[in-house]
């Protein structure tokens, strides 16, 4: 039985146990749906066993050895990744402009960091890909345990993770990709090659382009390494299965011929912008990522423009550029309204 209808299932027995809302005690009634899906580790219930079926369903739609479901965002896959396959004092290589969850991991493992700076494209104001020669400039000098890159970036630029995992092999270091943005790569060839059936560890938000509730994500292995001790260190021991669940349904959603036809649909569309758009300069390998200037305005500018003149708040934005984030929940309402303004610029 699958998590989800699992938890669509009415308990037989009355429980005095945890969690004691009771499934009936709306303290906030806007949440009443997730109060009554909201169980324990009971024995009546039991989601562990379901849960234990959804991620292998999961590892069999990714092919991975393991697909792990997390509920504390994409930092608790790159900690549990990098406590699982690092030792004390083992040095691991990073970006000098990694998320933070990177540094602490390597931190909370008692380990080294070593860093990289990135290019930086000077006309964008964003960093550029990770090279592989420059993996490979450190890997050949310095015993490095593990590497951890992040492709894409938050701007939507790739690296060749290929080439990186071979520089990887060579050395015998463990590649851990943070693909936090790349959550819909496994469902569109439209879309760049993810990072899941090649790095040892791949971690993904569904939070961020999939449609997935904050802060559900993945954590993929493809090695032999058991991670879940690991993860147990980081993670509690009450999860929220409603959560969980959630989890569940937007891997099958994706995986499903509405799902990959929906992303399909708004690749298409989003690509459309550029073209119809000429005004506008576009940058990046994400199709779903608008990076975007205007000439004349800095990115400063332009993203305040938008946000008093015309209602539309971006994602990120820096001296040169502005960055439009799109989801699977970017309607073609919020994309002809996009369409317009920036036509209008």
């Amino acid at each position: 039985m699958s998590l989800i209808e699992l938890l669509a299932e009415k308990p037989d027995k009355i429980m005095f146990t945890t969690p004691s809302h009771g499934q009936h005690k709306f303290i906030y009634e806007k949440l009443k749906e997730l109060y009554r899906i909201d169980y324990s580790e009971t024995e009546c219930q039991n989601p562990q066993l379901a849960l234990e079926e959804a991620q292998l369903e999961a590892a069999a739609i990714y092919r991975t050895r393991s697909t792990t479901f997390l509920t504390n965002g994409s930092t608790s896959g790159i900690i549990g990744a990098v406590l699982a396959c690092t030792q004390v004092g083992d040095k691991v290589l990073i970006a000098s402009n990694a998320h933070p969850s990177h540094l602490n991991a390597v931190k909370l493992a008692g380990a080294r960091p070593l860093t990289y700076d990135l290019e930086i494209d000077k006309e964008w104001g964003v960093p550029l890909e990770v090279r592989p020669e420059i993996i490979d400039y450190f890997l050949s000098r310095y015993n490095i345990r593990t590497v951890i890159i992040t492709s894409p970036s938050y701007e939507g630029i790739i690296s060749d993770i290929e080439e990186i995992r071979a520089v990887c092999d060579k050395y015998e270091a463990f590649l851990i990709v943070d693909e936090a943005h790349g959550a819909l790569y496994p469902f569109s060839d439209m879309l760049p090659l993810s990072a899941v059936n090649i790095a040892h560890f791949t971690v993904q938000s569904l939070h961020k382009t999939a449609g997935g509730l904050n802060p559900t994500a993945l954590l993929h292995s493809n090695c032999d390494i058991d991670v879940r001790p690991a993860l147990a260190l980081i993670t509690t021991t009450s999860p929220s299965y409603p959560l969980l669940a959630s989890i569940e349904a937007n891997i099958n959603y994706l995986n499903s011929k509405q799902g990959r036809k929906d992303l399909e649909n708004l690749i298409i569309r989003v690509d459309k912008i550029r073209q119809k758009t000429a005004g506008c300069m576009f940058y990046g390998d994400d199709p779903l990522k608008l990076l975007i200037k205007v000439p004349g305005i800095t990115g400063y500018e332009l993203s305040e423009m938008l946000f008093e003149d015309f209602g539309i708040e971006d994602e990120r934005t820096n001296e040169k550029s502005t960055m439009l984030l799109c989801g699977i929940g970017t309607d073609n309402k919020k994309l002809d309204k996009l369409q317009h303004v920036l036509s209008k610029l």
